[in-house]
């Protein structure tokens, strides 16, 4: 059992966790969640026993077997089998013993040989030959015969080709080397397993493979990660850190949401309760105090409001709120390939591929890891030419192109207000610098944050930047690729929210399958060097990946085609009905905006009019005005209220 009681954590000045206390049993599977920054990775670090806590204490059973994934990228020239099967390092230090074994009893039969010319007996000899036998007993039972099996299953599941084993691990990208680092990790024999969010690098196809192993995992298992549907699918408990406090939450990711919904309802009742309350003793208080005849009952009063216990608020970080502004223009389409082929020099990766994209469209890409999705993305994005075929874009079509390798061409000295000006596209060169703050507010960077150069910037934080650059742009035609790396649950919710209300067309290749399920509308599959519609839901493909499809099966999931109209209509159903949605959220916003203006003005108005110098200025002149826009505001208010209910009542009912 892992203890922690009263442990405060730092980072540098800052506290990062005060007061955790909580216990992690044998074998529990438990995810560590919060906002970016907030402690998530210094709490794996003081389990690795990388730090001590600053005050408090952290107790763990002695000799445990720790596994956790490496962040260096390692620089051997190891080949990548080899490099994986390192990770069990039990069998690696039983190897050393019999690497010793027998090189001294090698040297011994060179000695033996000789005892035996002049007639010594060989029982020294027959004492290293059970030794040894021991010893490779020992190696079966640790599966030494098994292990270059296990590395390369492991080396499958995460998405390498078979090709992949022999070449050595410092010639592979630096997320393929955080993948190796990442099987290695499970390789290892641990009571303990540390995964400090482990699908930034992977795929869908290897995130669904990794579910699969962590479920059958024996030992405890502490998960770091931002994606609810991996989250759900692994962890019977949920570690929540927000302001500084750790909490425990039983159940998954899903339940802890319903928890925790459900506690700051319940808080808001308490502390409404209590202040109505304490408002009705104090107006006791207030009025009674100066007499004589109730002085023992206004005593008795104050001594209970002495007493009375503060309600516990929860501490509810703010979220962000942001949208895409409307594109100036929507052709149809915006985008068209007509039997593509793309690749790269003499290497073609895909061919035949037919596509048209446009307005409201919303496509999900699906395939195996290499399979090709990338590069169809950056043939949209007008990055690659396309080696046949035919590719052609509408002359208003203005791209968003979010990379996986966006982050790294944020200049590492510019701040964040100067690299939205500088990228942030021909409509934002309009903007103030007002309007480049209030826009960068609504990503999280407020205050000086915005001078600070964007070295200093987490990976969540470059994400968001990166984000804000490319919403400033206002693309018709969004394209991205894996996007959510990096971004936290409150800004993958973000993120969603804005792209079902987006008029312009979305093309998403990602592992997140939340953001997948509540962005596309419909999927296409990228296989055996071709592109094409996908019919089926991400249950369907996991059902295909799960059937070991290869590149032989291009074609979707179905058995028959019998269920594909049916998937079809459901798909398109869905469309319809966010199609129908959409305008009313948007209305719902521009409603709660106005309202907001209106509330602002008329507490000007009874700020105006509560000041004596309002009645004597010009006879009374402008109290008669301002209070005749006071009487046009309450009813224009009245009218917003009742059409804000309308709406939100209209949204409830189409769910």
């Amino acid at each position: 059992m892992l203890t922690l009681a009263e442990v405060r954590l730092r980072r540098g000045p800052q506290v990062l966790i005060d007061g955790a206390s909580c216990s992690i049993f044998r074998g529990e599977k438990a995810g560590i969640v919060g906002r970016n920054g907030c402690g998530k990775s210094t709490l794996l670090a003081l389990i690795r026993g990388d730090l001590a806590p600053d005050a408090g204490e952290y107790r763990a059973p002695p000799g445990l077997a720790i596994a956790a994934v490496a962040q260096e990228l390692p620089d051997t020239e190891a080949t990548l089998v080899d490099y994986i099967r390192g990770g069990d390092l039990e069998l690696a230090a039983h190897e050393v013993q019999m690497r010793a074994a027998e090189d001294a009893a090698a040297g011994e039969a060179v000695v033996s040989h000789g005892r035996q010319a002049r007639g010594s007996d060989g029982a020294a000899e027959q004492l290293d030959g059970a030794r040894l036998a021991l010893l490779h007993a020992e190696y079966e039972r640790l599966g030494g015969y098994a292990a270059r099996s296990r590395a390369a299953q492991l080396a499958s599941g995460l998405g390498f080709a078979p090709d992949d084993l022999e070449r050595p691990v410092r010639r592979f990208s630096g997320g393929l080397q955080m993948r190796a680092n990442l099987a290695r990790a499970l390789m290892r024999r641990s009571d303990v397993l540390l995964l400090d969010e482990p699908t930034n690098h992977l795929d869908l196809d290897a995130v669904l493979w990794l579910e699969s192993w962590l479920r059958s995992y024996a030992g405890t298992l502490l998960l770091v990660s931002h994606d609810r549907e991996f989250l759900d699918g692994v962890v019977g408990r949920i570690l929540h850190i927000e302001v500084g406090h750790l909490r425990s939450y039983a159940g998954n990711y899903s339940a802890f949401e319903t928890q925790r919904a459900a506690e700051a309802e319940r808080t808001q009742a308490m502390l409404a309760s209590q202040q109505r309350e304490r408002a009705r003793v104090e107006s006791f208080v207030t009025r009674f105090r100066a007499q004589a005849s109730k002085a023992r009952q206004v005593q008795s009063r104050l001594k209970w409001l002495a007493r009375l216990p503060e309600v516990a608020t929860l501490h509810l970080e703010e979220g962000f709120e942001w949208e895409f502004a409307p594109p100036a223009k929507l052709p149809r389409p915006l985008l068209t390939l007509e039997r593509a082929a793309a690749g790269y020099g003499d290497r073609q990766v895909l061919r035949d591929v037919s596509l048209d994209v446009s307005p409201g469209d919303r496509i999900g890409i699906l395939g195996r890891n290499g399979a090709g999705k990338s590069t169809l993305m950056r043939v949209l994005a007008g990055q690659l030419a396309p080696l046949a075929g035919r590719m052609e874009a509408a002359p208003d079509v203005v791209t968003g192109f979010f990379a996986q390798l966006e982050l790294e061409h944020l200049d590492a000295d510019g701040t964040a207000l100067g690299e939205l000006q500088l990228r942030g596209g021909p409509e934002q060169a309009r903007w103030t610098e007002l309007d480049r703050r209030n826009h960068l507010g609504r990503f999280g960077f407020r205050g000086d944050r915005v001078f600070e150069p964007t070295r200093q910037f987490s990976g969540g934080e470059r994400a968001r930047l990166a984000l804000a650059i490319l919403v400033a742009r206002r693309p018709n035609l969004l394209l991205l690729d894996e996007p959510t790396n990096h971004l936290d649950l409150e800004m993958r919710h973000a993120l969603l929210l804005a792209l079902q209300d987006f008029a312009g067309a979305v093309v998403i290749v990602s592992h997140d399958r939340s953001l997948l399920r509540g962005a596309c509308d419909r999927f296409l599959l990228v296989a055996n060097g071709a592109a094409s519609p996908f019919d089926g839901d991400l249950e369907d493909y996991a059902a295909w990946l799960a059937r070991g499809a290869g590149a032989s099966e291009a074609k979707g999931p179905g058995d028959s085609g019998a269920s594909a109209p049916s998937r079809r209509e459901e798909r398109r159903l869905q469309a319809e009905a966010r199609n129908r949605l959409t305008p009313l959220r948007s209305e719902q916003r521009k409603v709660e905006q106005r309202l907001e203006q209106l509330t602002a003005e008329q507490k000007d108005i009874e700020s105006r009019l509560a000041d004596p110098a309002t009645y004597a200025a010009a006879g009374g002149e402008e109290q008669r005005r301002l209070s005749a826009r006071h009487g046009e505001l309450s009813g224009e208010i009245s009218a917003l209220e009742e059409r804000w209910l309308e709406v939100a009542s209209a949204l409830e009912s189409a769910g």
